[in-house]
């Protein structure tokens, strides 16, 4: 059958895909949540949720890099990626062993589309329609409860030597505006920008995430001496993982703000 992915391409897969070979971390999470667990047969290095599904799928290599070999000798069905997190170069690799299906997230309406194509593709329409609809009904529950809170300018910081931060383009900072987060970078096309210290001078608020640079309690306490600013550490997941994480993300979210 033909589908179309998220960069507009049409490709050709069979009518029921056995086998499906993940190089993106969220993305197969997703997968296990629809039921697909066993319908995986080759994952990256860093999927690393649920925390024992790398001791019985193979393992093909990381998001930029993979053994090509392995992926073939599976004889995948297809082969999910993302534009962000896998290369160009890869994916026209992979498309010489497997159709390539890509997603694009930026918003969670995006993620959601990619929720049902992803049921419609691998025919778990009911857990894709019930997974869905639980996300939206967080959502909603979680827009009553910001009702009245104040908007922060806010820098979400991703990398540290040299420090980066997310910025506009991407679905984290979809995630922050949901939360009345301000992002302090203002360029709309720079995505993950480099800054010095200093230039965090002027926000409200600093947010050391846990991916994809590994931040500690001990650089929370490092920039907030440097800065005398307010500095929290965030789980990185929840704001970057676009797939089933974002039915209990926003339950975490509360916990921010509380």
């Amino acid at each position: 059958m033909q589908v179309t992915d998220q960069l507009h391409r049409v490709i050709e897969i069979p009518d029921n895909p056995l086998k499906i070979v993940s190089l993106v971390p969220s993305q197969t999470e997703l997968l296990v949540s629809l039921g697909l667990r066993d319908k995986l047969v080759g994952i990256t290095k860093f999927c690393v949720h649920p925390t024992d599904l790398r001791n019985t799928v193979t393992v093909v290599g990381g998001t930029k890099s993979v053994h090509y070999d392995k992926i073939e000798t599976l004889q995948p069905d297809i082969i999910l990626c993302n534009k962000e997190e896998n290369t160009q170069e890869m994916v026209d690799r992979l498309s010489q062993i497997a159709s390539v299906w890509i997603s694009d997230i930026f918003t969670v309406d995006d993620a959601l589309e990619m929720i049902s194509a992803f049921g419609s593709m691998f025919k778990v329409t009911t857990n894709a329609s019930k997974l869905i609809a639980t996300i939206k009904t967080e959502i909603r529950s979680f827009s009553e409860f910001m009702e009245g809170k104040a908007f922060k300018n806010v820098a979400y910081v991703i990398w540290k030597r040299p420090y980066m931060l997310a910025g506009r383009h991407t679905f984290i900072n979809e995630l922050l505006k949901l939360n009345r987060y301000e992002n302090c970078i203002v360029e709309g096309d720079s995505r993950y920008p480099e800054v010095s210290l200093s230039a965090l001078n002027n926000v409200d608020l600093i947010l050391l995430a846990s991916e994809p640079f590994p931040f500690k309690e001990s650089d929370v306490v490092e920039i907030g001496n440097a800065l005398n600013k307010e500095v929290r550490l965030v789980d990185g997941e929840y704001f970057s993982w676009y797939g089933s994480r974002l039915a209990t993300a926003f339950q975490y979210f509360k916990t921010l703000h509380q």
